[in-house]
């Protein structure tokens, strides 16, 4: 368990690292937004890229892997969704908490930490982890604030999802990726060593990027940060595990990065959605704080739990 805590540590030292650089101004708002769009466009991009165009896809695609993840998240969605309907809340609140209940930092801090941590092996599961999140409930928390607050689907919301993921760089490299490994293009030795390079800037980047972006959310409504945190560190981990474990069991490795995946704390893009339609950003901004705040202790210990399996 310490030799975990340890390796785990340099990677929320570079948190706490970019909060420093961004509560002390010595990196301003400004400069973070750049630097998130440098990893978010660039550096992960070309990560994501490398990885899905030198694997088959037939090596990468795990359906049992996609259905378990997905039945393990949907799970702790409806678990958040109905506490937040017994507490009166309205439907686009309610879909705000959800999120934060179970979707987690897998780009920005799952993808590089997992590959340090397990090996680039880790890479292809913790991309249908993403492509899940982005797919399946990026998409579910626009449809459920625009029916809450139209009463009604109409077909501007749908174009709206589609741009989204059309123009989602990390659905764009996984997907050029696949294509690329798929037509069996072979990957020049400059193009390799130029994603490499650019990829290898994803890990410090996006991690200096968190901890820069968490200077400026704030610590408001703590019992209700305090119950989402718990969903998305605890609770939404052990749904998982008990799917991919016992319902829909997948060989050892991959169900390891998707129960991992499942631990890491709320993720930021959640905070961008509240806060472009109005709905609850406070909410997600504590709930983002505390999780990864409180997940310096909690990975560790499930990543000691997976290893003793």
């Amino acid at each position: 368990m310490v030799e975990i805590f340890l390796r785990t540590l340099p990677f929320f030292v570079i948190i706490g690292l970019g909060y420093w650089a961004g509560r002390s101004r010595f990196f301003t708002e400004e400069a973070t937004a750049y630097l998130t769009k440098f990893v978010f466009y660039f550096a992960l991009s070309a990560m994501l890229f490398r990885f899905a165009a030198t694997l088959p896809f037939a090596e990468i695609f795990n359906a049992r892997l996609v259905a378990g993840y997905l039945l393990g998240t949907m799970a702790v969605y409806l678990l958040a969704t109905l506490v937040a309907w017994l507490r009166g809340l309205d439907v686009p609140t309610a879909a705000v908490e959800a999120q934060c209940a179970a979707i987690g930092n897998v780009g920005f801090l799952g993808l590089p930490m997992l590959a340090l941590l397990l090996t680039e092996a880790a890479i292809g599961p913790v991309m249908l982890v993403l492509a899940v999140d982005l797919v399946v409930f990026s998409s579910l928390i626009v449809i459920l604030i625009h029916a809450g607050h139209d009463g009604r689907l109409t077909l501007s919301t749908f174009r709206l999802i589609g741009r989204g993921l059309v123009k989602n760089p990390m659905i764009v490299s996984i997907s050029a990726g696949l294509l690329w490994s798929t037509l069996q293009i072979p990957v020049p030795a400059p193009l390799n060593d130029f994603l490499s390079i650019l990829g290898g800037a994803a890990t410090p980047g996006a991690l200096f990027a968190i901890g820069a972006s968490l200077a400026s959310k704030s610590a408001e409504r703590v019992q209700v940060a305090a119950w989402l945190s718990f969903c998305k560190l605890v609770i939404h981990p052990a749904c998982v595990a008990i799917v991919l474990l016992w319902l829909i069991p997948i060989e050892s490795f991959p169900a390891t990065v998707a129960i991992a995946a499942a631990a890491l704390p709320v993720a930021g893009n959640v905070y961008m959605l509240a806060a472009h339609y109005g709905v609850a950003p406070h909410r997600a901004s504590a709930a983002i704080l505390l999780s990864t705040v409180a997940s310096i202790l909690t990975f560790p210990i499930v990543i000691a739990w997976l290893s003793a399996l």
